[in-house]
């Protein structure tokens, strides 16, 4: 089983360092310490693992550290920076982890640019040594990239004419869309294998600075020390610590305080059901500091990503996904309000910010998402996004025969309108009307009402409203059907539906990117290449354009 869990005591290949408002983030893989067997981590190269270090300290920095405005990410090894991703490790995974993988470094690196763009936690990098494929692609998730110049060290994105695989975790995207490089400049770039060096790497645009190797750590000190001032996070203030995750994990079930995720491996399903807080939330912002990782928010985001991910990688053949939601709506609502009304506080909007990023891994999660809301249900502002993010929605009208549970409502706040925008840069809402302001504007007049099946279905905001005779059958039907298409066919059809509206550099990298890489790694040229890397053997390429 993979797992997504660690903090610091237990990081591997990661140190972490603080100098006042800065702090330092040093890759240093301990070669030996890999996911699987098979490899040795080489020359600062990297696998999953080394990846959900990276994760678990770039959320740690966010929420444990609010005096940190700067991070620098180097190397602690001489004259090495990153030779990316491991080779032998790619050679000998299956099509699938390969496509996890890759997904999952995409989001960090995403993670990196979020953090830099709107938590006022800006992100550098110090190449202290060859930077090759995913190593200059971790460079380029940063907002200034020094590289020392001393006549030998170079960043490249050796993928192609090497290994007949594209820069997986955004590079190509990143060069033109981030960086601004020329396209031509970008294509020479990436069809040779050695890269380029200081002066020229400079006057291209791929990186920003370039110092001495005697003066490279002042230089990105100094330049860290500038960034971090003019960071509106709060030098004053304490973090939140990040307690471990309580969770218990069966062969068809996982069980956490506020999510629960069920099995059904006849129909090839997860259920995941979130509940809400039992009691009211706290409103005041000091209450909330002192609940820290307990505060139901972060209880639930933590829980949810957990879940995602663990789903993702461990049971793949779970294909369809069923959302519920448990407990009382206003006490959602409360939490919703209780945030709103304290965005501007450093912690509400790192919560927001982690909830937005959660949310996403279950837009770009390669499963069906069926939404199922019920009496009893809470799909109220923020969990009411898992109704939006749904690939279908079915919402019962009326009540259960012979029960005395009141019909389902489903109740919208502020937080569906900007605060947890996709990767498309639209609100779900948005999304889902491709920015229609007039329905859109319908939809935000009803904000703190409680909404019937009925008066859903008209927004627009549900897909079906089935009364209690129909509802078990058209369910049923729903997800078994889901059971029986082609995995493969339901990926690329909701990848395509899933995104509609305008492109970002997000969106670009997970649908446009990851869908060629998707298909790459399924070629024999990319098989091949991988595979011999590192043999002394050529691959013999079938040279038919497809």
């Amino acid at each position: 089983m993979i797992d997504f869990l660690t903090s610091p005591d237990h990081y591997k290949h990661w140190k972490i360092s603080f100098n006042g408002r800065v702090a330092s983030l040093a890759l240093n893989i301990k070669e030996d310490a890999v996911i699987s067997e098979g490899y040795e981590l080489k020359l600062n190269s990297y696998d999953l693992g080394v990846d959900i270090e990276l994760n678990d300290a770039i959320q740690r920095l966010r929420f444990e550290h609010p005096e940190v405005g700067a991070v620098i990410i180097t190397s602690g090894q001489e004259r090495i920076f990153s030779a990316g991703a491991n080779i032998k490790m790619l050679g000998q995974s299956s099509h699938a982890d390969k496509v996890n993988f890759c997904k999952f470094t995409n989001e960090t690196r995403n993670s990196i640019e979020d953090a830099s763009d709107y938590s006022g936690q800006r992100y550098l990098c110090m190449i202290n040594g060859n930077a090759a494929g995913g190593g200059y692609e971790l460079a380029l998730a940063t907002s200034h990239i020094i590289l020392v110049d001393d006549g030998a060290t170079s960043v490249s994105l050796p993928e192609v004419p090497m290994l007949a695989v594209l820069p997986g975790t955004g590079g190509l995207t990143r060069v033109v869309e981030k960086r601004r490089v020329r396209r031509d400049r970008a294509d020479f770039f990436c069809t040779t294998g050695e890269g380029l060096r200081g002066k020229r790497a400079l006057e291209w645009g791929l990186v920003d600075e370039l110092a001495s190797r005697s003066n490279l750590e002042n230089a990105a000190f100094k330049k860290a020390e500038s960034l971090a001032k003019l960071s509106d996070r709060p030098s004053d203030s304490e973090g939140i610590l990040f307690k471990d995750l309580e969770r218990k994990i069966s062969r068809n079930s996982i069980r956490y305080k506020h999510v629960t995720v069920d099995y059904d491996r006849e129909l090839r399903s997860a259920t995941i059901m979130i509940i809400a807080p039992i009691e009211v939330p706290p409103k005041n912002i000091e209450i909330i500091h002192a609940q820290g990782c307990d505060f139901w928010p972060v209880a639930m985001a933590r829980e949810l990503e957990d879940a995602i991910l663990h789903l993702r990688f461990n049971e793949p053949e779970l294909g369809t996904w069923i959302l519920k939601t448990s407990g009382a709506s206003q006490n959602i609502a409360a939490a919703d309000q209780a945030m709103y009304d304290n965005s501007d506080h450093w912690l509400i909007r790192e919560i927001t910010l982690y909830l937005k990023r959660t949310f996403k891994r279950l837009d770009v999660s390669s499963r069906s998402i069926i939404a199922l809301i019920t009496p009893g249900s809470c799909f109220t502002g923020t969990l009411m996004e898992l109704a939006l993010s749904a690939d279908i929605s079915y919402m019962l009208d009326g009540t259960i025969l012979d029960s005395d549970i009141e019909p389902a409502t489903v109740r919208l706040t502020n937080m569906n309108f900007g605060p947890l925008i996709m990767c498309n840069g639209l609100s779900r809402i948005e999304s889902r009307f491709l920015c229609d302001n007039k329905d859109i504007s319908k939809i935000r007049d009803k904000i703190g009402e409680d909404l019937t099946a009925t008066e859903a279905e008209n927004l627009g905001i549900v897909t079906f409203i089935p009364d209690d005779i129909d509802w078990e059958d058209e369910v049923r039907v729903a997800i078994e059907a889901r059971a029986s298409f082609s995995p493969d066919a339901l990926t690329a059809m909701e990848a395509n539906l899933r995104f509609g509206g305008p492109e970002t550099m997000e969106s670009k990298i997970f649908s446009r990117l990851s869908a060629w890489q998707n298909w790459v790694f399924l070629r024999k040229n990319a098989g091949n290449s991988l595979q011999l890397y590192g043999s002394g053997k050529k691959p013999k390429f079938e040279r038919e354009r497809i």
